[in-house]
């Protein structure tokens, strides 16, 4: 196995390049890499593009017009962790602009249909947090949000 990690492949029907883009343009360390055309041979039409390697948050992606068969699904989602509520607004706002779609517990998807989840990146410590109480007071509130909210989740940890 390659020393490189891996590359996560994203499936699209038309979009890749626009896709690759879009995610370059939202998050830091980020460039379109390579880009491979069909040739005769398709199945696409001559000239038009087939993948589109780009790098997101430093993660290595190639984005195939692959066609319609297959879709995004909640199944496969892709965690944002966030120092801060300014990151949460950021990411947030960005993904579900122009037909993304919010969803519960800091779930989204984006306008292409590819679901992430953006986390305040102590949520993990306080819902796991051994004192039950504090858990349970940060999960309540996190499962009654659909964008997440620091300073909610924090006044919940504390028993505010």
């Amino acid at each position: 196995m390659s020393a490189d990690g891996f590359t996560t492949c994203l499936w699209f029907d038309g979009q890749a390049e626009e896709a690759a883009e879009f995610y370059v343009s939202v998050f830091k360390n980020s460039a379109i890499g390579r880009v491979g055309r069909y040739n005769e041979s398709g199945p696409g039409p001559a000239g038009s593009v087939m993948a589109v390697e780009f790098t997101a948050n430093g993660q290595k992606f190639v984005a195939l017009n692959g066609g319609p068969q297959f879709t995004f699904s909640e199944a496969v989602s892709f965690q944002i962790f966030c120092a801060d509520q300014a990151e949460i607004d950021y990411y947030w706002t960005e993904l579900t602009e122009d037909g993304g779609e919010p969803g519960p517990c800091g779930w989204l998807k984006d306008k292409y249909g590819l679901s992430w989840q953006v986390v305040y990146d102590r949520l993990i410590d306080m819902i796991g947090d051994p004192d039950q109480e504090k858990a349970s007071r940060t999960m309540k509130a996190m499962m009654g949000m659909g964008k997440l909210d620091v300073a909610e989740l924090n006044r919940a940890y504390a028993g505010e």
